[in-house]
């Protein structure tokens, strides 16, 4: 990678926006307000932040989190668009046109189905975050890294590691992480914010996932379906869902979890999880993709055919 190309780019755009990816997790939206402040405190600039969909209320403690905005209340043209742990391009939903309109994009990325669609890219598939790639730009061209920018890529470290308990967690993580610690970024601060706020409904509808949690292949294999009924019921928010599919997994006979959330009666959304068995191949069936152990995609079909799909391929696999 050409460390030199990031500052080089930064300091010649007059006008500057980040964009994180659909369902915003803590690894997009730590890594977009951590970039924000090193360009604010390195170049002197106030580039814009773009998310799609809703920020989780647990990621509300983020630094300047509350100057990004939705892509309608943004600008459309932009010197320089910058997409930060976004796989590919379709999954910046409403963002798309900002970045494709921009005259010169970059990508900053850890995914391996990543294919460097910016024109300049710092893509790293060995690197546990989007957040440890950012982390490296800085340290390479010693730009300064304060306590708010710490904060935000520590997030994007613990989240991304699920609390560095996932396979991706390495010397060089740890050591980076205690970095950040050095910076002013505080671990037990961050971990409360991130796993001990979750709001009640939120709470009850994973009790009630688990509860329904359904078993194949010699209990191999464990999904939930959530439908829009199951939603509402729990008056929860699209981002309730999140770690439910990681819970699936911590189960010992678990060797592939998997949520299915309805959208609409045509569209479910699938996460996927594993131990052992490469879920970013599954997902690149359906036009989705990720991690060996963790990806996602989007199937056109109502829920019960996309969950018929989905197992009939993961069978394939085990």
């Amino acid at each position: 990678m050409d460390f030199k190309s990031f500052k080089e780019t930064i300091e010649k755009a007059q006008s500057i926006v980040i964009i994180s990816h659909v369902n915003p997790d803590g690894d997009t939206l730590g890594s977009m307000c951590a970039l924000y402040r090193i360009i604010k405190e390195n170049f002197n600039k106030a580039p814009d932040m773009a998310y799609n969909g809703i920020i989780p209320e647990i990621y509300s403690f983020l630094p300047s989190i509350n100057e990004a905005k939705t892509p309608s209340e943004l600008n459309q043209n932009y010197d320089l668009a910058i997409a930060i742990d976004i796989a590919a391009k379709d999954r910046m939903c409403d963002s798309f046109s900002i970045f494709e309109n921009a005259k010169i994009k970059m990508n900053i990325d850890h995914h391996k189905t990543n294919i460097g669609y910016g024109d300049i890219n710092f893509v790293n598939k060995d690197a546990c975050c989007a957040g440890e790639v950012l982390f490296d730009i800085t340290q390479q061209l010693n730009l300064v890294l304060n306590k708010e920018a710490a904060i935000g890529l520590y997030t994007a470290f613990l989240t991304d590691t699920g609390g560095f308990r996932y396979e991706n967690t390495k010397a060089d993580t740890l050591k980076k992480s205690a970095k950040l610690i050095e910076y002013g970024a505080n671990p037990a601060e961050i971990s409360r914010y991130c796993y001990e706020s979750k709001p009640r409904n939120m709470v009850l509808l994973h009790a009630h996932c688990m509860v329904n949690a359904k078993f194949e292949n010699n209990n191999k294999i464990a999904y939930v379906l959530i439908t829009n009924k199951d939603m509402e019921k729990f008056h929860a928010k699209n981002d309730y869902t999140e770690g439910i599919v990681e819970e699936l997994r911590r189960m010992s006979t678990t060797e592939v979890s998997f949520v299915l959330k309805e959208i609409d009666e045509n569209t479910t959304k699938a996460s996927l999880r594993s131990r052992t068995a490469d879920v970013s191949k599954i997902a690149g069936i359906f036009g989705g993709g990720g991690h060996t152990f963790a990806a996602g995609c989007t199937i056109r079909k109502p829920v019960d055919i996309a969950c018929n799909k989905l197992l009939e391929e993961i069978k394939k696999v085990l």
